[in-house]
């Protein structure tokens, strides 16, 4: 290439990355989608929609219910979509442009996280049809523990398994992105980051990296969640399997729907609701879940080498004093450190990635 040419390039390359640009952000649960549309640029982030469609129902249509909210809103079609997905597998470890070689890594994902990487395959294929011809990008929660060193991604297993992909990945990497992004230079070498939701998780951050983290090869360990136990004995799984006569499917929805607070309280996986019940059961779901929170709190601590600041996002962390102040009351035996409560940006993040991978 020229010289000239080769400048026309870096030109165009630079008008088409500071030119807005029109991002569809996509994040599928196990039962809803949340959505967003977004005017994008290089350094701006601007929220033209945001919204939620049921994708519980087999009947259900999210995209077709995407599509006419911006057809009354008289908003502009996409010029990009970015989803995110939970779980990459052992051999994406990085927000990237979907083609046919991601989508056959995403189908091995599958086995990884099958709660949540099913339903957004799913969704990026409905998208697809929906705007074809219209760049997708796949936003992954696990891009950012890629950093973690290997005293804490590993797990104590033989060889053969760790080889295979058993590893400790970590998950709501967009939302610790996001948490990051709003710190800014002025970010303290170590934060840790806490991210209570009906699913729930906290980070170590040193100097903006993840270090460690509390989810490991699924997005069920942890710390203790809406309907997942979070770290549990594994031979409390032995002992249902010997005993009990629990197969692997049953185990599953063990662990992903009838456990955390909707176990203990024996039916609601809602912190709104079990502040209200005034029973035992649910006075136990909440001492369980803020003794948990604050243990884990003190390990990220501890991979820190010490503690600067707590950030306090997701659902249950910006919304709920009553669960924030009983964490952070256990904790005043670690000396002196700030408390802040930060919004999460997981879709403002998607957009943020889908435009700087889809405009060049």
């Amino acid at each position: 290439m020229s010289p000239t040419a080769r400048g026309a390039a870096v030109a165009d390359w630079g008008r088409r990355m500071t030119a807005p640009g029109h991002v569809l952000a996509l994040n599928a649960g196990s039962s809803s989608l949340k959505y967003g549309l977004y005017r994008v640029t290089d350094n701006v982030c601007e929220e033209l929609l945001a919204a939620q469609a049921d994708a519980a129902s087999a009947a259900a249509d999210p995209i077709a219910t995407v599509v006419d909210a911006l057809h009354k809103r008289s908003l502009p079609r996409p010029d990009a979509v970015g989803h995110r997905i939970v779980h990459g597998g052992p051999r994406i470890r990085a927000h990237a442009r979907i083609d046919d070689a991601l989508m056959a890594h995403l189908e091995e994902a599958k086995a990884f996280a099958p709660l949540h990487v099913p339903i957004a395959v799913a969704m990026v294929k409905r998208a697809q049809e929906a705007f074809p011809d219209v760049p997708q990008v796949a936003c992954f929660d696990t891009a950012f523990h890629a950093t973690l060193p290997a005293v804490a991604k590993t797990l104590p297993l033989p060889a053969d398994l760790r080889e295979g992909g058993i590893e400790r990945y970590g998950f709501h990497g967009l939302s610790y992105e996001s948490i990051v992004r709003q710190l800014g230079d002025a970010i303290p070498e170590r934060v840790v980051v806490a991210h209570l939701g009906n699913g729930a998780s906290l980070c170590a951050v040193h100097r903006g990296k993840s270090v460690d983290t509390t989810m490991g090869l699924t997005p069920t360990g942890g710390i203790v969640m809406g309907t997942r136990p979070g770290d549990l004995d594994p031979g409390v799984l032995l002992y249902l399997m010997r005993e009990r006569g629990y197969d692997a499917k049953r185990l599953e929805v063990l662990v992903d729907r009838e456990s955390g607070l909707k176990g203990l309280s024996g039916g609601t996986s809602d912190m709104r609701k079990l502040h209200t019940m005034g029973n035992e059961a649910s006075r136990l779901a909440q001492d369980v879940f803020v003794h948990v929170a604050r243990k884990h709190v003190a390990a990220m601590a501890a991979s820190l080498g010490g503690i600067d600041l707590l950030v306090f996002t997701g659902g249950i962390g910006e919304n709920d004093a009553v669960t924030r102040n009983a964490i952070v009351d256990g904790l005043r035996w670690m000396g002196s450190f700030e408390v802040r409560v930060i919004p999460t940006e997981e879709d403002a993040q998607i957009a943020r990635h889908t435009w700087r991978l889809a405009s060049h």
